[in-house]
């Protein structure tokens, strides 16, 4: 028999809606140890996600909502959501493909965000729970949605595996070029959503390089190095040890908003992207990918103005998201080869499969 509540008390009653003439739920998924993920095909959207801290006791370590209603309403669009079909930034909203050029909603300042104004983050999806560790769930964009090109058929899988790790696995298929760049956002703090600050959790990230942004966000193209600046984290160290620097990059953002180049990336095999942990719970996470890119965003933007799941606020920097994907505004990149490293393509074309797994593995200390 599927459940129909959650370890923190959410109940799949308040997730069910007709929206956009289709129905919305919630998918319940859990492991032999335990650990407990919720996800609504709203916006394919993370609710909550149960993993044992260093004393045995299961946390919820993601934001959220306690219903659709709240979701449908939310100031924050993005919590745990897919986003597409293109994540992060695409400078003024356009893009030339094959000679055609695209105009984009402009819904960040000049740029192009998560897809537009109505991303993957904010339609229903079709949803299939295949296991009670497993839920499958596939979107078809029309041709012309949000004025990308091409009938876009995109799947996501999330899978909650006994090692306890959170799979996701994207695959995409089109039938006229387009782009794609797909990530997960969800917003994480390994000291319990509702926690107020995540400048003390320690984090790595295995990048030597990022992208320098303008004051909109969108890369300049040449990568840089990291060492020596307080964007730095080859090493490991607190989130908040250097958020507030006297730095052009730090200022642009409001903190950390930048897309890091992950060493060795490999789009055919899992590369190690970042670690962090949190010294209140001794919950930690490690973070494989075969994208290119992880965007690190430290919830520079949040502001505690409404509450969350079980009547938590969430003020500023209170989560982090660390979104595994292709570069912004690769599309007015790549072509450029005096660019260093080249901007792996987002071009996808009939007959070809987009394809992109992450790992979040959790463990304690």
């Amino acid at each position: 028999m599927s459940r129909v509540i959650t370890l923190g008390g959410l109940k799949k009653s308040d997730f069910q809606k007709v929206v956009d003439g289709k129905n919305v739920d919630l998918f319940i998924l859990s492991n032999k140890n335990g650990l407990e993920m919720s996800v609504t095909n709203y916006g394919a959207k993370i609710v909550s996600l149960h993993v044992l801290d260093r004393n045995g006791k299961l946390i919820d370590v993601v934001l959220g909502h306690n219903n659709i209603e709240e979701y449908l309403s939310s100031k924050e669009p993005y919590f745990g959501a897919v986003c597409g079909r293109t994540c992060n930034r695409i400078a003024n909203g356009k893009f030339t493909l094959d000679g055609v050029e695209y105009q984009l909603a402009v819904n960040n300042g000049p740029n192009n965000l998560h897809g537009g104004l109505k991303g993957f983050n904010v339609v229903v999806w079709d949803a299939v729970q295949i296991d009670e560790q497993t839920v499958e769930m596939t979107y078809i964009s029309p041709d012309g949605e949000e004025g990308f090109p091409g009938t876009l058929t995109t799947k996501v899988t999330y899978n909650l595996s006994d090692n306890n790790e959170l799979n996701i696995i994207f695959e995409a298929q089109t039938d006229k070029p387009t782009i794609v760049n797909l990530t997960n956002h969800s917003y994480f703090n390994l000291s319990g959503a509702g926690d107020p600050n995540i400048g003390d959790h320690k984090l790595f990230i295995n990048a030597p390089w990022y992208l320098p942004t303008d004051e909109t966000n969108i890369p300049y193209g040449n990568a840089e190095y990291l060492q020596g600046t307080p964007l730095d984290f080859s090493t490991g160290c607190l989130i908040g040890e250097r958020i507030n620097e006297n730095h052009i990059q730090l200022k642009y953002g409001s903190g950390y908003d930048h897309t890091y180049i992950i060493k060795d990336f490999d789009v055919n095999k899992w590369v190690l992207a970042a670690e962090v942990v949190s010294p209140k719970t001794g919950i930690g996470m490690v973070i494989h990918t075969t994208e290119p890119g992880i965007q690190l965003y430290t919830g520079n933007w949040m502001t505690g103005e409404f509450e969350g799941k079980y009547g938590f606020r969430y003020p500023k920097r209170s989560a982090f998201c660390l979104e595994t994907q292709h570069f912004p505004d690769a599309i007015n990149k790549q072509t450029d080869s005096s660019l260093t490293p080249n901007y792996p393509s987002v071009v996808l074309r009939p007959r070809e499969t987009f394809n992109s797994k992450t790992s979040f593995k959790f463990f304690t200390e």
